[in-house]
């Protein structure tokens, strides 16, 4: 490591190195940390409140195939805030060894929701195996590895440029729009007072009785409050009663948004602040 490494703040992600979640970091913080690969989204947790990272990032939606469920749950089992978030433009790759053609492909490796998002352009190109794994940039580390020249893997650009693979095919997806949402991870919260405008995620739970969630919701109805996500999930050792995650736009700084959470509060059996944030740039249209 050298010493401008050993400066930057070491942020984990799960996945190896390549992947769309060390795009992310890199992209949030223009490249001045340094990203750390782990295989799990629990190791990420676990790892920044323990204080053996400074940061972390992880996927938390994605415009095609929805929420990561897993991280909105560890975001409850941990002590830590958002302390910003960024929209990432997923492009895939079709990725093999140097030299190999397209008809001596048998085989494709990747992620399975990569592999769902590219499948009508796989049919297109070859009748080829698809086999999950468990990461898209891993998947390329796995065929450099082994030596595969029968496979390939599906993966983004920097995935083939760290290992130095070949590119057979870009822009794979068979939907363009195509964009994942990351929350970055610390243990102290965001500094409110940074310009922009602001979101605040939180989650909370109450008695399953009628009307609780319109009342709820009412709070910020009330006072003009855009809501932008809102998300449920099981309690946990509760059965068939409910977590709501909500995104609203606003900081806790300002009085109105202060008021509607003091509300919610109010009617709710807990709730718990994630953290107020500078919102990232909306994932807009692509020409790609």
């Amino acid at each position: 490591m050298t010493g401008s490494d050993a400066s930057r703040p070491r942020v984990a992600f799960q996945g190896a190195h390549g992947a769309y979640s060390e795009q992310a970091a890199l992209a949030l913080w223009n490249g001045a940390v340094q990203p750390v690969p782990l295989s799990s989204f629990d190791e990420v947790f676990a790892g920044v409140e323990s204080g053996e990272y400074e940061r972390g990032i992880v996927p938390i939606e994605n415009s095609l195939a929805g929420s990561i469920h897993r991280n909105y749950d560890l975001l409850l089992r941990h002590n830590l805030y958002i302390i910003a978030e960024h929209s990432l433009r997923v492009s895939h790759c079709l990725i093999a060894h140097p030299g190999v053609a397209l008809d001596e492909i048998t085989e494709v490796h990747s992620h399975p929701q990569a592999l769902a998002q590219c499948e009508d352009s796989l049919r297109a190109l070859g009748p080829w195996r698809a086999i999950a794994q468990g990461d898209t940039a891993g998947s390329v580390k796995l065929i450099r590895e082994q030596g595969w020249r029968h496979a390939a893997a599906i993966a983004g650009e920097a995935a083939a440029e760290h290992y130095g693979m070949a590119i057979l095919h870009r822009n794979l997806e068979d939907e363009p729009a195509n964009y994942t949402r990351f929350l970055a991870l610390g243990r102290e919260p965001a500094d409110a007072d940074l310009g922009g405008p602001h979101k605040t995620s939180l989650a909370f739970a109450g008695k399953n009785e009628p009307g609780l969630l319109f009342r709820c919701l009412a709070a910020f109805a009330l006072r003009n409050i855009d809501l932008s996500k809102i998300e449920s999930r099981p309690l946990r050792g509760v059965p068939w009663e409910y977590v709501f995650y909500l995104d609203f736009a606003g900081s806790l700084r300002e009085p109105r948004c202060e008021r509607a959470v003091e509300q919610l509060r109010e009617m709710s059996s807990f709730v718990r602040v994630f953290g107020s944030y500078r919102r990232g740039q909306p994932a807009g249209p692509t020409t790609e």
